[in-house]
Order: C-alpha cells, then structure tokens, then sequence
C-alpha cells in the first residue's frame, strides 16, 4: 500500500529531522526508509496510549524516538531541526496554520519541509470508496468531540502551504493504482472499521445509513487509497536573519 519511500525522498539528507503528529510512527518509519541519511528522527504527539505502540514499531530503529509536544506549540528553540515532516494529519489540527508556523519556526534556515496528505479531488471510483469513508468517519468523530475534518482539495493543500514561501519546492501526486480494490483481506480489515464506526454513530440515523451505504459500495466497488499529494520544499536561507 505505501509506496516507494526512496522515490519521494531519497534526494533529501535528513540531518536531525522532526515527525509531527507521529501516531505509532508510520511516517516515521516511511522517513527512516526514505530520506538517503539522517542523525536522528524525533517523532512528536499529545497522544499518550500511541507511546507504546510507536515503541514497539521503532524497537529495531535506534535513532527514531518519541517525544509528547503539541504540534503547535513545541517549545523547541528556533531552528532545532533540519527536516520537518507532517503526514496525514492537517486535516487533523483545530488550527492548521498554527501547527505548519511552529513547524516553519523550529526548522533551520535551507532546512527541508515535507508534507504528505491525501486529497479528495480527481480520484478513480475505488479510490472516492477510501475519500467517502475518510469524510463519514470525520463527521462520526466531530459528533463524538474529535477534531476531525474532510480531506483537502490538491489546491487547497497548496493554498495552505504557499504562506511558507518555501522554496526549491517539489510537488508529487502518490498513488498506488496495481493495488487490488477487492483484495479480501483489505475489505475484512474495512469492513471492521465500518462496525466500530457504527457503533460510535451510536444509532444516530443520518449517519448510519451512510455507514451502511458505504459498506455496500466497499463490496460492489472496493477500495484503493486515494492519491496523496508530497510537497517537498526548503526554508528560504537568512529566514532567521531577516526575521530578526
């Protein structure tokens, strides 16, 4: 399902490289396998239960670590990074801007800046099946309190990166299109999400009958991920200077 992490960013030296909203370090691993070198890779979230599993999923991985920080306040000296990295989570954050400012803040000056979330737009049927689950488990999560939004349009992910001004910038669409959209154990694993979901809906109508709707198009239809957007991009050097 993931794809070839040299292939995004395997022109990169990582030096000391900051993972924002880390989870159980998915991303971090894709980092690890993917940046040609780095030092170290400090994978940071509020998330405590995560600790854990983001240990066990690092055990092999000595210079990977977890920190717990929030993403939008840190409290890292400016410039402590020189690689920082969020995936699959603005969509995440009450306050998008914020997070990616104190990401633009902690990293270096020619420090690079990567960014790796799905989007909505522009996606082959099998992949709509993997955007119209996201968006019925961000309206279930909303209604039970969990910051959770809708995906971005690709413009919309560039909008909210062109404040940055980040330069030398690369923009690459992932996708995964040899993937089978009716692989039976990816419909199981579905499948089990849909249950826990409904059962979060806790029988509220609209968003069960979306939920039922919605398993029956992952068997007619299947599910492929939907293409990501990386954008890949540098601090503009003397940030700090000029700044100041």
């Amino acid at each position: 399902m993931i794809p070839d992490p040299r292939s995004v960013l395997g022109h990169l030296h990582g030096g000391r490289v900051l993972d924002v909203a880390t989870g159980a370090g998915g991303f971090a691993r894709f980092l690890d396998d993917g940046l040609a070198d780095y030092d170290e890779i400090v994978g940071i979230d509020t998330d405590l239960p995560k600790m854990a599993a983001f240990a066990d999923a690092m055990a092999d991985r000595p210079r990977i670590g977890f920190e717990v920080r929030d993403a939008a306040s840190t409290d890292y000296p400016d410039a402590s990074f020189d690689t920082v990295a969020v995936a699959n989570s603005l969509h995440h954050f009450s306050d998008p801007l914020a997070v990616l400012g104190e990401m633009f803040r902690v990293l270096r000056d020619g420090g690079a800046f990567i960014v790796f979330e799905m989007y909505r737009d522009g996606q082959e049927a099998p992949q709509l099946t993997h955007v119209q689950l996201h968006h019925w488990w961000a309206a279930v999560d909303t209604r039970r309190g969990i910051v959770h939004r809708e995906t971005y349009t690709r413009g919309e992910l560039l909008e909210l990166i062109a404040p940055l001004g980040l330069v030398d910038l690369a923009v690459t669409d992932v996708a995964n299109p040899e993937d089978d959209p009716l692989d039976p154990d990816s419909i199981v694993e579905i499948d089990e999400v849909i249950d826990r979901y409904l059962a979060w809906a806790d029988g509220e109508p609209r968003l069960t009958a979306t939920g039922r709707d919605l398993r029956h198009r992952l068997h007619e239809i299947g599910i492929r991920g939907a293409t990501s957007l990386a954008i890949v991009g540098r601090k503009p050097a003397e940030t700090t200077k000029a700044a100041a």
